[in-house]
């Protein structure tokens, strides 16, 4: 550790140095900087410095380096382990940095590394483009599409990170990197799915593809109905085209628009399929879902980039997340899956969640580190909550929901949906044989371990 007047005189410089803010405990802005999505982390930061451009970056990183800190990067700070900040050392805030770049004759986007989810699909709608993206508008982009990135569009355009062309990284000694399949081929392999550990993303540069319209359907259910919906879903979306995608979502219903007053605050099972295309080839689809019994429908096209924000979790809320990706999704399987709804912790914000896979994911790159690539369907226990009291139970439900479904797993995890639950669950995350080449990588890159606030890869090797 630094000495107190080395560190005075160099935060002294990269206060003068900086374009952009630098924050220390006691300035006005301090605590709302330091605050992220999941109110459950609580971490105190020597110092925050929220860069405006790659510039400030560099400096920052070396001036951590020459203090000895820690380095916790926030672009997003939608991580629910809290990824983006840290106790007694620096934050590289990119939160200034959204800018936003459509090159619509390549199909392409470039994206500085602080822009969210909504920066990236309001910016490419209007060319009638767009790819992977996460369910949450929030979301910031850089981590999401680095620790692979999963969403609406997955079954027809791939997971985000199959999309990345090219990554801007500073990394751990203060260098500028370019990584692409042409210039430093091997980080690139391991930023398909290493997060953040080789670097900074400054900016990543994404491929995009053609959607003029899209559409969706929301069927609501009583809870008792959940068996045969998540089974009428189930060999709808099997049979169904790359285009349509979506999910089965026990929660509390909210008071919302779309919920009938009489179910609000009361436990449903809503069927969701999205549609990359025309309403009229998504209400095809939807006719097995809609001849059940139902409470309420939404069918219809809407804009990508709304329907981003429609299911935003809010902030400062409490929130413990997990998953297993399963080998397929039998009867038995459903009767467990539906059963764990009645304990869902109401009236709380929880989800219990079914995704399915299949379509580009499984057809995709299998050079990478994306182990659940070739899962037919993952659960996705989603706690969140207000209160601190109900910490306890809303933890162990998510764990009873993992012990439940265990026999179906095939033992892989996309690291995203998921909090800090050991390195072993790291492993599962990249794939055991993976693991060697990208401590390699990570000891090339980052031997110091300077970005470990992060589904850590060890410089020393697999645990």
């Amino acid at each position: 550790m630094a000495s107190p007047s080395k560190a005075g005189a160099a935060l002294t410089a990269l206060r003068e140095d900086l374009v952009g803010d630098v924050l220390t405990p006691g300035d006005p802005r301090y605590d709302e900087a330091r605050t992220v999505f999941n109110s459950m982390i609580d971490r105190r930061p020597a110092v925050i410095a929220q860069c405006v451009d790659e510039a400030d970056v560099v400096r920052s990183v070396r001036f951590a380096r020459d203090l000895d800190l820690p380095v916790a990067v926030r672009g997003g700070g939608h991580s629910v382990a809290g990824a983006a900040v840290n106790d007694g050392g620096l934050v590289v805030d990119l939160r200034h940095m959204r800018a936003v770049t459509v090159d619509p004759a390549a199909a392409a986007v470039r994206v500085a590394g602080g822009a969210t989810m909504s920066d990236m699909d309001r910016a490419t709608q209007p060319y009638g483009l767009a790819t992977t993206g996460g369910r949450a508008s929030t979301t910031g982009v850089g981590g999401f599409v680095l620790g692979g990135g999963t969403g609406w569009l997955d079954r027809c355009c791939g997971l985000a990170v199959d999309n990345l062309l090219g990554a801007e990284l500073v990394t751990a000694d203060g260098s500028r990197v370019h990584a692409s399949a042409d210039e430093n081929p091997e980080l690139f392999w391991g930023l398909h799915g290493g997060g953040g550990n080789f670097g900074i993303a400054t900016a990543l540069t994404l491929k995009l593809y053609e959607l003029p319209a899209f559409s969706l359907a929301l069927v609501l259910f009583l809870p008792e109905a959940g068996p045969e919906v998540v089974r009428t879903y189930r060999d709808l979306i099997t049979a169904a085209p790359d285009e349509a995608a979506g999910g089965v979502i026990y929660f509390t219903a909210p008071p919302e628009d779309f919920v009938p007053p009489h179910l609000v605050g009361r436990l449903v099972c809503g069927a969701l399929l999205t549609y990359a295309g025309a309403e009229e080839n998504l209400r095809k689809l939807a006719e097995p879902l809609l001849a059940l019994p139902h409470e309420s429908e939404i069918v219809g096209a809407m804009p990508y980039a709304d329907m981003q924000c429609m299911l935003d979790d809010p902030p400062g809320m409490r929130n413990y997340w997990s998953a297993e990706y399963l080998t397929s999704a039998p009867d038995d399987f459903v009767d467990v899956f539906c059963a764990r709804a009645d304990t869902l912790p109401a009236p709380t914000g929880t989800q219990h969640v079914l995704f399915p896979q299949g379509g580009a994911i499984a057809s995709g790159p299998s050079g990478y580190p994306i182990p659940y690539r070739d899962a037919a369907w993952a659960v996705h226990p989603f706690a969140v909550w207000e209160d601190p009291a109900d910490d306890e139970r809303s933890v162990q439900w998510v764990r009873d929901v993992r012990a439940d479904v265990a026999p179906w797993s095939t033992g892989a995890v996309y690291l995203n949906f998921i909090g800090d639950e050991g390195p072993e669950r790291v492993m599962a995350g990249l794939g055991a044989e993976n693991s060697r080449r990208l401590a390699e990588l990570k000891r090339r890159h980052d031997p110091d371990n300077v970005f470990r606030f992060n589904h850590n890869i060890s410089p020393a090797g697999a645990p």
